[in-house]
């Protein structure tokens, strides 16, 4: 695994975990909701941009991402 690899695994987790202790969620039902919505893949592919947000910022995106997609496959 490259150091950009890893960096952004490290991202993910947390990004994850921040997440599922913002919406006191388990571990198991965050990962899902991220999963489901895309987000992991929204966070990897824009890494660059996003690891140098604050947690309430990166929190706010991931939940109007989540919004977005919602309204997508209504």
């Amino acid at each position: 695994m490259s150091k950009k690899q890893q960096d952004i695994a490290y991202f993910l987790s947390f990004c994850t975990e921040q997440y599922k202790n913002e919406k006191h969620m388990s571990g198991r039902d965050a990962m899902n909701m991220l999963e489901k919505y895309g987000v992991l893949d929204y966070l990897a592919e824009h890494y660059e941009m996003l690891h140098t947000q604050g947690r309430q910022w990166l929190m706010e995106d991931i939940d109007e991402f989540i919004a977005l997609r919602k309204k997508e496959v209504s």
